[in-house]
């Protein structure tokens, strides 16, 4: 039986003017409904308007966070739906797909661990299987950790944790492209998700930092390699945004304080940044964008 859905809508709340977050601490990966405030995925907000009618995407990390924020709009837009995401989030990917059934869209669900290149081939053979092709991949998944690691981020560095943020968010995600491109059309897209952390490093988050640089250069080399194939390429480059990753891998002191240096002086809501990806997923909106980074940032510089 699915969660109660319509409970936890009811508890979404934004953040305060002032900012920052009650004191809250979870183990990874982090599940959404132990999260105060449940964070907003756009649930009751998103509208579509038939921009990716007909599509069908693959969003690694589309359990929870933005990942299910981007499920949601693009269902709601007209896309059918495969998510990754790792067993221990099986609660929070069942939800998500709720969510786009309910937008009358199919979803399938293809968990792994993108660690391993084996599993990145099959997540894209399963998910292209099950929904009958793939022309949208949005490489979503990412793992950070900044607990103890002191003021100058060298000092509490480990090699399992600086392994798992790499293999994660950057070997992953050249795997996910080379295994989906291998069968995109023209007119397919690849959506990285990468970071304000790459124009503004956190001394704490060295390692998460410098893989979303490297994304950022992936995402500009990947269009010039697939833009001849009619294969365009971008990234999305959030700021601080309220998900899972931010309990399950911050100090309690840094989540009561998560979003306050920002110009907007708040964190931002998964589904504030959603629509980013529909823009770039769209043809009809982009479709002469291609290594392009857009930031939804409250305010930080991402150039």
């Amino acid at each position: 039986m699915m969660t109660d859905i319509g409970a936890r809508a009811a508890r979404m709340v934004r953040t305060d003017k002032k900012g920052g977050f009650p004191a809250q601490q979870q183990d990874p990966p982090g599940v959404t409904g132990d999260m105060t405030p449940v964070p907003d995925h756009g649930e009751q907000t998103y509208v579509g308007h038939g921009r990716l009618e007909g599509r069908k995407a693959l969003i690694t990390g589309g359990d929870s966070g933005i990942g299910r924020a981007i499920a949601i709009a693009f269902a709601r837009e007209g896309a059918d739906v495969a998510i990754n995401y790792l067993q221990a989030e099986q609660v929070d990917a069942d939800e998500t797909c709720d969510w786009v059934t309910k937008a009358g869209r199919q979803a399938v669900q293809v968990p792994g661990d993108l660690r391993d290149r084996a599993t990145c081939d099959q997540v894209v053979a399963d998910a292209s299987k099950e929904l009958g092709g793939l022309d949208i991949l949005v490489n979503n998944a990412g793992f950070q950790w900044d607990r103890g690691r002191g003021k100058d981020g060298l000092e509490g560095l480990e090699p399992d944790d600086v392994d798992r943020v790499i293999e994660t968010n950057l070997v992953a995600v050249i795997w996910m492209c080379k295994a989906a491109a291998a069968q995109f059309g023209e007119g397919a897209t690849i959506i990285n998700t990468t970071s304000i952390q790459a124009y503004d490093p956190s001394p704490g988050l060295m390692d998460y930092a410098a893989t979303k640089a490297a994304i950022n250069n992936l995402t500009v080399n990947l269009a010039a390699a697939l833009g001849p194939k009619g294969i365009r390429v971008n990234a999305v480059a959030p700021g601080p945004i309220w998900t899972p990753l931010q309990p399950a891998t911050r100090e309690v002191e840094k989540v009561e304080t998560f979003g306050k240096d920002t110009p907007l002086g708040r964190a931002g809501q998964p589904g504030e940044v959603a629509p980013a990806y529909v823009f770039l997923a769209s043809t009809a909106d982009a479709s002469y964008v291609s290594g392009t980074v857009l930031g939804v940032t409250g305010g930080g510089a991402v150039f």
